[in-house]
């Protein structure tokens, strides 16, 4: 006797061996011996061979025809021995009846199974709906064999390239467009990255770097929506100075400028004066809203997106020969022994005479000049002043430092600059500590350290840049923290250190700002008057917003500087340059402030210099292969590579 039975959801045929009960002992085709339980036996034949049977099965159910096979079926659940009789018009033999059970069993779209054997009709409409998704899932397999096919010729179709960035950056993994899109690169044997620049959709890696920077943080395109240009409606008083600023080249977002006064007694009269554009934004208006959804301006070599509109940074820039509002911070010094004798805050007009330029007069303004009074340049007497108050403050921040327990920070740091023009890049070295940098960073700590203890005498809270006193190890305790009360930024040197004097482009400076004109205006009443009350669950969701968007702006410049790198590198056909080591396998070129990782470097002190040869880099991945060819230097050499930290320096912050 054979059986036909049904084991793990398939069909199976076999010679019965044994028979005890409710069990069978029976041997397979392929000669494996199984236990059949009696309920899962579906037909009992003798009259044919098994193999024979199955195969005979196999052409019955290859020839049976579905739709008319669902027909006469009907509407009721039926037995399978049931419809074949009424299909093959007699009592079904053996191999006609399994021939039928593979058939319904292949059909799940006509029959449903509702136990051994048995089966009931799919209803018409959820028929045709099935069989409609099986002609589309056809439709769409061939579009997408036709897409791919168009994709390896190197050419992108049409109604899958307005998809494209979503495509490459947050695709549907079941779209007909993504899976030609990955068939595509398997046979290509490349990344979707380089299949969009093959294709044209992307006409360069620039374009791929930063169309995927705005497709995650602008959605919406970087143009700013429709507003009205607020008026000033406070009456300001004019300040009887004449300030200046110092700034690169190409800054457009003036935030901050300063002036110098010799009083009748002999005292000197500092002003350090930033753009106030919090006379005209408000919490919750419409440019508020804007500014707050991007919390800062970004920057990238050769370009930028504002933080603010560039009608309203307009308004506010300290532009030369504009009379512009600010918020002064005045500082009457004794310039034999550079004392403080008194500070004040005032809101007012400040006339702007002239915008200096670090490019212009980096190289003029050097400390032997400063001490021999050579070069001619504007503001030159005031320069030599604030140079010489710059260095004190600098020296007190540096004695502070140490008072934390901090090492004094390193001097020989280098800055580089970028300027890209008609898609060439030109980089620059800048020694940060210059003459003209050390003014700047040294007058905007003060700034931002003496408002910062200003709101904090007031009781009104801001947002605050604290460093150390944390628990955990030294990582976690030098780390920069947003904080919204007065604590020590020991990097800095200082006992704390409120962001202030970036308005323009940095939304936690104009956060402050509000504070500060709060404390301005209403005195000891600063802390019901102000914008943020403390202990406000606002000011801390700004904080944590403004974290998570600074971070992803500072890591796409770092991106973008890396990419004008390599660039330059192809500009230049640079093949052996010259290195310093940053930490184990880590070196920094002299010439440009490229990173490279060098599996197998040798064990060589920070700082040591060594001669590369680059073997290739790619501007899509931002990718550098190098070897080593020799160690210049073993010991630590003058390269401009700092070995403190980079938040412990307020230069880098300002960047």
């Amino acid at each position: 006797m054979n059986l036909f039975f049904e084991e793990s959801g398939d069909f199976k045929t076999g010679v019965v061996l044994a028979h005890a009960g409710e069990a069978y002992q029976v041997e397979l085709l392929s000669g494996k011996r199984t236990k059949v339980r009696a309920r899962d036996v579906l037909l009992q034949y003798s009259t044919q061979d098994p193999a024979q049977m199955m195969t005979e099965a196999q052409e019955v159910a290859e020839e049976i025809d579905l739709d008319f096979l669902w027909e006469v079926a009907g509407e009721n659940e039926f037995g399978f021995a049931e419809l074949g009789t009424e299909y093959f018009g007699h009592e079904p033999r053996p191999h006609e009846a399994a021939g039928l059970l593979l058939k319904l069993q292949s059909a799940p779209m006509y029959f449903y199974k509702k136990g051994k054997g048995r089966y009931k009709a799919a209803p018409d409409e959820s028929l045709k709906a099935a069989l409609a998704s099986i002609e589309r899932k056809k439709q769409q397999a061939i579009i997408q064999e036709r897409y791919s096919e168009e994709l390896k010729q190197c050419r992108m179709p049409e109604s899958m390239r307005q998809h494209a960035l979503q495509l490459l950056f947050k695709p549907d993994k079941n779209s007909i467009e993504y899976k030609a899109m990955q068939s595509a690169c398997m046979d290509l044997h490349t990344t979707p990255q380089r299949l969009m620049l093959d294709t044209g959709t992307l006409s360069s890696p620039k374009e791929l770097h930063l169309s995927k920077f705005l497709f995650e943080n602008f959605p919406k395109g970087t143009d700013f929506p429709a507003f009205k240009l607020p008026s000033i409606s406070a009456e300001l008083q004019k300040a009887d100075v004449r300030a200046f600023s110092i700034d690169d080249v190409e800054t457009t977002e003036i935030d901050d400028a300063f002036s110098v006064m010799t009083l009748a007694d002999g005292k000197v009269q500092v002003g350090i004066h930033i753009a106030a554009p919090a006379l005209a934004i408000h919490p919750g208006d419409a440019i508020d809203v804007i500014a707050r959804q991007r919390m800062s301006t970004v920057y990238m070599p050769g370009d930028k997106i504002t933080m603010l509109p560039h009608e309203l940074v307009e308004m506010f820039t300290l532009g030369e020969g504009k009379s512009c509002p600010a918020v002064s911070l005045y500082v009457t010094l004794d310039p034999s022994d550079w004392t403080i004798i008194s500070m004040q805050t005032r809101l007012e007009s400040v006339q702007v005479s002239s915008n200096l330029r670090h490019n212009e007069l980096d190289g003029i303004v050097t400390e032997e000049n400063l001490a021999n009074g050579g070069g001619e340049y504007p503001h030159k007497a005031d320069i030599a002043l604030l140079w010489q108050w710059a260095q004190v403050l600098e020296k007190g921040r540096m004695d502070k430092r140490e008072s934390f327990g901090l090492r004094p920070e390193q001097t020989n740091r280098v800055d580089f600059n970028f300027y890209v023009k008609d898609d060439v890049v030109t980089i620059e070295r800048r020694r940060r500590g210059a003459p003209l940098d050390k003014i700047v960073a040294e007058l905007m700590i003060f700034a931002n350290s003496s408002w910062g203890k200003l709101m904090h005498e007031h009781g009104v809270p801001g947002i605050y840049r604290c460093q150390g006193g944390g628990g955990g190890g030294w990582t976690s305790r030098m780390q920069v923290r947003l904080v919204t009360h007065a604590a020590p930024h020991q990097g800095l040197g200082v006992d704390q250190y409120a962001w202030s004097t970036s308005p323009l482009r940095r939304y936690t400076d104009l956060v402050n700002q509000w504070q500060i004109l709060a404390c301005i205006s209403h005195g000891v009443a600063a802390p019901l008057s102000a914008p943020f009350k403390p202990k406000d669950a606002e000011l801390f969701a700004i904080i944590s917003a403004f974290d998570a968007i600074y971070s992803a702006y500072a890591e796409f410049q770092s991106q973008m500087e890396r990419y004008w790198c390599l660039r330059w590198l192809t500009q230049q056909n640079v093949r052996q340059v010259d290195a310093v080591v940053i930490k184990d396998e880590l070196v920094r070129l002299v010439d440009i402030p490229l990173v490279i990782g060098l599996p197998g470097l040798p064990s060589l002190a920070r700082g040591a210099l060594v001669k590369l040869d680059l073997v290739r880099w790619d501007e899509v991945d931002l990718s550098v292969e190098a070897r080593l060819l020799e160690v210049a230097s073993s010991a630590p050499a003058e390269t401009g590579e700092s070995i403190s930290p980079a938040e412990d320096s307020e230069e880098a912050e300002l960047e």
